[in-house]
C-alpha cells in the first residue's frame, strides 16, 4: 500500500516533500503525486498511457493506482478502445475523495472555502472582523473549518488540508506599516500559531502567492514560468518558476507594488498609482467601493475612472518592463479583487515596453493577459497551496 490512509485518514505523504522516511517511501509518495497529476491535468487517463508519460513501469502504475483507487482518491470511469487488445480502463480524480480548506485573513474580515478534490467550492463563509488579533483569527479559522465540514457532511479525517494566506510582508521590514501588511501580525510566527489549532497539514503564504497558485488550475493551467500581479488592498506579485512559487528567504518575494514607477512627473511607489487604494482615494467622491460598483461605473464611462486608468496603464506599462526582464515569464495575468472589465482594459490598453526580452515574434502567448478575478481569488488560491502539492511532486523518484 502506498500509505495515503491511516486508519481512514489521508496521510501527510500526499502533501509532505518527503525527506524523512526510506527511499522507497519517498519514491512511493512522490509518484503517487506523479500519477494524480497527470490523471488531472488529462482529466482521465490509462494506466498504460500514464506509464509511458511518466517514464514508469506498468506494474508500478497499476500497483499506484490500485492503491489509491482503495483510498478514494481516483475513480474508474470507464474503458477506451485503443486499438488492438483489450479497451483500456480509464481514471479519474474522485472529486469527493478529500477536501481542501482554503482562509484568507483581511484586517476587516475572514474568507474561507471548503473544496473538493477538483478545486470546486463545497461551502464559502465571510466573516467580519472586530478584531484581528492572531488569538481571535485562529479561533475564527477552526469554527468556520468545522462549520463547514458539518455542512458539507465531510469527516474531519477526509480533509488533506488547508491553506492560510494574508497581505504580507511577513515580519519586521522596512514595508512594515505602510497600510498594505495585516496590522499587529508583523512579529507573530503564523506558521507557529496555526500549528497549535491544526491537527492536518497546512500552508501559509501571502496572498498574491496563493492567488498565482490557483491559477494554474485556471488560464496558466499547462504554464511553467508565469507571474501574477494580484489586486489584494495593494498590489502583490505572485511568481511561478517551473511549477513552483518563489517564495524568497523570508516568504516576501514579489513586493511589486512598494517598486518606483514614473506618475505624474514624479516617482512613486507602483501601489500607489495602481490599487484598490489608489482608485479608491481618485474616486473619494463615489463613496466606499466595491467591485460591483466600479463595474458601474466603468460601464458609464465616469471620467474619473478613466483618468486613474490612463495613470493606471502608464504605471503597469514601466512594471511590466521590470518583471519581464528580470524574470522572463511565459505571460503576466492579472487578477484578484477587481471587475472583469478592468482588468480587461488594463491587459489590453497597457502600453507593452519594447525593449523587453519577452518581446518575441515567435511568441503564441499573449504577454499581458487576464487571470482570475473576484472577492474570492485569493480564498481560492490558499486551498490550491495544498491542492498543488498533492498534485506535483518536486521531483519524480525513479
Amino acid at each position: 500500500m502506498l500509505g495515503l490512509m491511516s486508519g481512514g485518514m489521508i496521510s501527510t505523504d500526499l502533501l509532505c516533500d518527503v525527506q524523512a522516511g526510506t527511499n522507497a517511501d519517498r519514491t512511493r509518495a512522490r509518484n503517487s503525486q506523479a500519477v494524480l497529476g497527470c490523471i488531472k491535468t488529462a482529466g482521465r487517463m490509462g494506466r498504460a498511457e500514464i506509464a509511458r508519460t511518466l517514464g514508469l513501469s506498468t506494474q508500478a502504475v497499476s500497483n499506484i493506482t490500485a492503491d489509491l483507487l482503495a483510498d478514494s482518491l481516483l475513480v474508474d470511469c470507464g474503458t477506451r478502445s485503443a486499438g488492438r487488445g483489450l479497451p483500456a480502463v480509464q481514471y479519474a480524480i474522485n472529486p469527493k475523495g478529500c477536501y481542501v480548506l482554503g482562509v484568507e485573513i483581511r484586517p476587516d474580515y475572514l474568507l474561507a472555502a471548503l473544496v473538493d478534490f477538483n478545486a470546486q467550492p463545497c461551502a464559502i463563509r465571510r466573516r467580519a472582523l472586530k478584531r484581528h488579533t492572531p488569538e481571535v483569527v485562529a479561533r475564527k479559522v477552526v469554527s468556520l473549518r468545522d462549520s463547514m465540514l458539518k455542512e458539507c457532511c465531510v469527516t474531519a479525517d477526509r480533509l488533506l488540508g488547508a491553506g492560510i494566506v494574508m497581505p504580507g510582508p511577513f515580519g519586521q521590514t522596512g514595508l512594515s506599516g505602510q497600510g498594505s501588511d495585516l496590522p499587529g501580525w508583523q512579529s507573530v510566527d503564523a506558521t507557529e500559531l496555526f500549528g497549535t489549532v491544526f491537527e492536518r497539514p497546512f500552508a501559509v503564504s501571502n496572498d498574491a502567492n496563493a492567488a498565482a497558485m490557483a491559477e494554474r488550475f485556471g488560464v496558466a493551467k499547462g504554464l511553467r514560468d508565469y507571474a501574477f500581479l494580484y489586486f489584494g488592498a495593494g498590489l502583490g506579485l505572485g511568481l511561478v518558476r517551473q511549477g513552483q512559487l518563489i517564495s524568497g528567504a523570508f516568504g516576501n518575494a514579489g513586493e511589486i507594488g512598494h517598486v518606483p514607477v514614473m506618475s505624474g512627473g514624479e516617482l512613486r511607489p507602483l501601489e500607489q498609482v495602481i490599487s484598490r487604494v489608489s482608485v479608491q482615494q481618485a474616486l473619494q467622491e463615489h463613496g466606499l467601493l466595491d467591485i460591483n460598483t466600479l463595474d458601474r461605473l466603468y460601464h458609464a464611462n465616469d471620467s474619473g475612472l478613466m483618468s486613474w486608468l490612463d495613470s493606471a496603464c502608464d504605471a503597469l506599462g514601466q512594471a511590466v518592463g521590470v518583471i519581464e526582464n528580470l524574470l522572463d515569464p511565459q505571460t503576466i495575468l492579472l487578477g484578484g479583487a477587481m471587475p472583469d472589465s478592468i482588468l480587461n482594459h488594463l491587459a489590453t490598453h497597457t502600453p507593452l515596453p519594447d525593449l523587453s526580452v519577452c518581446n518575441r515574434p515567435d511568441s503564441l502567448i499573449p504577454r499581458l493577459q487576464c487571470g482570475s478575478s473576484g472577492r474570492m481569488t485569493a480564498t481560492f488560491g490558499a486551498a490550491a497551496l495544498i491542492l498543488n502539492r498533492a498534485f506535483a511532486p518536486s521531483t519524480l523518484a525513479a
